[in-house]
């Protein structure tokens, strides 16, 4: 871990107060930590990707917040952007679990080495694999990408955190044959929980949003074709 880093050196994008969708059965504040190293094709927050911009959201705020939910919340999730790439992660998370909460994290895996450290103060792992290994790059523009996702996804395996792995089916880049073996590769690594995600359009960039738009219409059309023919 980083010598001397601290929680509050947190770049926060947002907070949100109360959610009860980012841990599937419990009531959480979630962090937005602004940053990530992939430009994914789907990317409905693009505006967190630049690590460079600045925190909107201070940390002692979300202190203040956890000591006046106490009883109220189970839990605090950390999401992004990547929230492991930075290094105030773990001493926020341990600041979580003092306060007598859980704490959730939110990644798509890029630096395995940074998951492993802060995976022992995890009481829950969304791991988001976006792609067969082959295709990974098409997603998320970055080579390489598919073998840390994974190479992170062995880690929270053999860690025993409890899991879920999520995959957005973007249909501009992956046919329904890949992400068929997407789920039996995943089932064969030992993943019990595993949810397909249907891609929006909602907040995307325009161009995506155009492409996602056209490939449904084909898709469609294409459907339409069959059952007639059938």
């Amino acid at each position: 871990m980083t010598p001397g880093a601290r929680a509050d050196d947190l770049r926060i994008a947002g907070l949100v107060r109360l959610s009860t969708c980012d841990w599937p059965g419990r009531l959480v504040a979630t962090v937005f930590l602004q940053g990530c190293p992939l430009s994914c094709t789907y990317c409905h927050n693009p505006s967190l990707i630049d690590p460079r911009a600045p925190g909107t959201v201070s940390w002692q705020s979300v202190r203040e917040l956890l000591d006046r939910r106490r009883g109220m919340l189970d839990g605090v999730v950390f999401s992004g952007g990547e929230p492991t790439r930075q290094a105030g992660l773990a001493p926020a998370m341990r600041e979580v679990r003092e306060r007598g909460f859980a704490v959730g994290l939110h990644t798509a895996g890029p630096y395995p080495r940074r998951f492993a450290e802060v995976l022992p103060l995890c009481d829950w792992v969304g791991l988001d694999i976006k792609a067969p290994a082959s295709r990974y790059e098409a997603v998320t523009g970055v080579p390489s990408s598919g073998a840390r996702a994974f190479e992170s996804l062995r880690l929270a395996l053999e860690a025993e955190v409890d899991l879920q792995v999520r995959t957005t089916v973007d249909p501009t880049v992956l046919s329904p044959g890949e992400v068929d073996d997407l789920v039996v590769a995943l089932r064969e690594l030992g993943v019990r929980e595993h949810v397909r995600q249907e891609v929006r359009a909602e907040g995307t960039r325009p161009e995506f949003a155009a492409r996602l738009e056209r490939v449904r219409r084909e898709l469609s059309r294409t459907a339409n074709r069959s059952a007639g023919a059938a």
